[in-house]
């Protein structure tokens, strides 16, 4: 790898993006899937959230809509659908960046399936380095991805949704081996809407003012749709010139909020079925805020009903501050399951509920109270440390407090679950 200082080169972005990633994931393993319609679905498995290529060849008529209402027609077509399986999706794109971190030792993870590698200093034929970059991501997880290559990150994002939709490509565009002239006829075929920042939203106020295409949109002055719009957009333009405003965000920022919040996976109305989600939810969302290394100052419960219902919607929410900061599972749960009960309303058909942790901080950030709420902190870390560890080994869940309860009737419907190849010793793929 043959790297000269940053300081001295042009910044140079490569956007690595898995093609259809959640129905990619199920196809690495399930090869016979591979070229056949795949769709994953929603929660409590409600609606199209993902397709592959080959669904989306169907004229897309799958995405966002209700299962039950095109179920039908798709088996006839041949169509294969999975219920959301988050954990598959984290571990395989944990694989992604980890395989991503071979090319370069900075990189942006920008979403489950999105990653910034910054490939400024780098003396080497570019275009080729992102087909082995897709070719090594490709052997070591068995995910397609396609890679945008760019002296800006906006650019970056272009050039990836190049390499995805124009085949002469062969899935990786580099915009910094294309002459200016060359640019100018690729930027002029491409609406505004596939430019990062500006979309749906933006798209009808620009062509107001004469800007049909990105091409338009990067010849436009910035300082004036600085004046017409925002700061943001301004840099934009910037962006599609070259020059390089957003750089590479290594580290992701402070959390100030955590939270878990799903649909049932049906409705519920006895206090005690809630008292079990609400606890579920506060333990899940007190191990993302541990890993994280951080202590809550508050706890915000909600829970709902269905808009959809033919009763009156009904969705309170309910916050309360603690004595002093806690990582404490035991602590949350208390302090929602006491919120629930405040906000809780008999009679009423519930859909959705969660926890949300406020006001966290870091070890440093926390103050001792008075009243020997934070006393036996010492001992409730260690007891946390097991229980994560414990967790982590064999899987969340493995412990869990008595008032999530055993049998959890609540859990969100996913009939069509495909096992956690890559997390669970007793669902790993056998082989013959």
């Amino acid at each position: 790898m043959n790297c000269n200082s940053p300081n001295k080169d042009r910044p140079v972005f490569a956007l690595a993006d898995a093609n259809s990633f959640y129905a990619s994931a199920e196809q690495v393993f399930r090869p016979e899937l591979i070229g056949k319609p795949v769709v994953v679905l929603s929660n409590n498995d409600g609606c199209v959230i993902a397709q592959s290529k080959e669904a989306k060849a169907l004229h897309e008529i799958y995405m966002c809509k209700p299962w039950f209402e095109i179920e039908e027609e798709a088996k006839r077509l041949g169509t294969v659908a999975f219920s959301s399986n988050y954990e598959l999706y984290a571990n395989m794109s944990t694989r992604f960046m980890d395989t991503l971190r071979t090319f370069s030792p900075r990189i942006e993870v920008y979403s489950i399936d999105e990653c910034f590698v910054d490939l400024t200093g780098f003396k080497r034929d570019l275009t080729a380095y992102g087909q082995e970059m897709k070719q090594r991501v490709k052997q070591w997880t068995g995910l397609p991805i396609c890679v945008g290559i760019a002296h800006s990150k906006t650019l970056a994002k272009l050039a990836n949704h190049c390499a995805k939709k124009q085949p002469v490509f062969n899935g990786v565009c580099d915009f910094t081996s294309m002459s200016k002239a060359d640019l100018d006829y690729l930027f002029e075929q491409l609406p505004l809407d596939t430019i990062w920042h500006v979309g749906h939203r933006l798209t009808p106020k620009l062509e107001k003012l004469g800007i049909h295409n990105v091409l338009q949109l990067k010849n436009t002055n910035p300082k004036y749709l600085r004046d017409q719009f925002s700061v943001l957009l301004e840099r934009t333009v910037k962006e599609l010139n070259g020059e390089s405003w957003l750089k590479l965000e290594q580290m992701l920022p402070e959390a100030k909020q955590m939270m878990s919040s799903r649909s049932f996976g049906f409705r519920l109305h006895r206090l005690e079925d809630l008292e079990e989600a609400i606890a579920s939810h506060a333990a899940l969302a007190c191990e993302r805020m541990r890993s994280r290394g951080l202590y809550a100052n508050g706890v915000f419960v909600f829970i709902q009903n269905s808009p959809h219902d033919k009763a009156e919607y009904y969705g309170p929410c309910a916050s309360i501050g603690l004595p002093s900061t806690t990582n404490s599972t035991l602590k949350v749960t208390q302090a929602a399951k006491w919120l629930l009960r405040k906000i809780y309303k008999p009679g009423v058909y519930y859909l959705k509920g969660g926890v949300m942790l406020l006001e966290l901080v870091d070890k440093p950030g926390q103050q001792s109270d008075l009243f020997g709420y934070s006393a036996s902190e010492t001992k409730t870390n260690a007891l946390m440390n097991v229980l994560d560890k414990t967790n982590k080994k064999y899987g969340r869940g493995t412990i869990r407090t008595a008032a999530e309860g055993t049998e959890q009737n609540w859990v969100m419907r996913r009939a069509l679950k495909s096992p956690n190849y890559t997390g669970d010793w007793k669902e790993l793929r056998n082989v013959y």
